[in-house]
């Protein structure tokens, strides 16, 4: 069986899972973007400070190191990742599991439902082109590894209290393990993705709106 009917096989198999978490997701955007609805006038214009401050930092000529973006960006998706594997492996964690998610997609959606309440157009684009296109793939990241977590949590409990006892655990469990470090070299891409196109972008449009 070669690697592309394994992924098909393992996605219509546990495709409830999957839906389940993008809906968690989702869920998450929404509340975060109502909760920016829900902000009076002078909680919005104190979060605006900062950002208005951050702005004017890059408007005036302040290069954001590519190195430290990168180093910061992707220790970040590697401490998501790990979190989600030890999770997988405790079965206890697994409310856990979605509970990061649906704060994963809660900050995305107050995040761009906050700089579009506040900039209008200029807010659309900044959130297009300097915060879409690393999530472009971190997300998909982070909903498979969510789902992976369930899916091995999972099965860790219905050889627990089922019948499958006597069945190893050490095939599943590495090919856990190795999936997870595809994704944290996915990961690493996004991270590269976020420091040299969206920063990039981020800069160039602050720099021409704001000057």
């Amino acid at each position: 069986m070669n690697t592309k009917t394994r992924i098909a096989g393992h996605l219509k198999e546990h495709a409830t899972i999957y839906i389940f978490m993008v809906i968690l997701f989702l869920t998450g955007i929404v509340f975060g973007a109502i909760i920016v609805n829900s902000m009076n006038f002078v909680q919005k214009q104190d979060l605006y400070f900062y950002l208005e401050r951050f702005f004017g930092h890059i408007a005036n000529g302040e290069q954001l190191e590519h190195g430290r973006i990168l180093k910061s960006s992707f220790l970040y998706h590697v401490k998501y990742l790990l979190i989600m594997f030890v999770l997988g492996l405790s079965v206890v964690g697994l409310p856990l599991v979605w509970i990061f998610l649906f704060l994963k997609g809660l900050m995305i959606g107050f995040s761009v439902g906050f700089i579009v309440n506040q900039l209008g157009m200029k807010g659309l684009m900044l959130a297009s082109l300097a915060i879409a296109p690393q999530n472009l793939i971190i997300i998909p990241i982070y909903v498979a590894a969510c789902s992976l977590s369930m899916v091995f949590s999972l099965a860790l409990l219905g050889r627990l209290f089922g019948r499958q006892t006597t069945q190893p655990i050490a095939e599943p469990f590495l090919r856990y393990v190795s999936i997870y470090v595809i994704l944290i070299c996915l990961g690493f891409g996004a991270a590269l993705m976020e420091t040299f196109i969206s920063n990039e972008a981020m800069q160039a449009i602050i720099r021409a709106f704001y000057k």
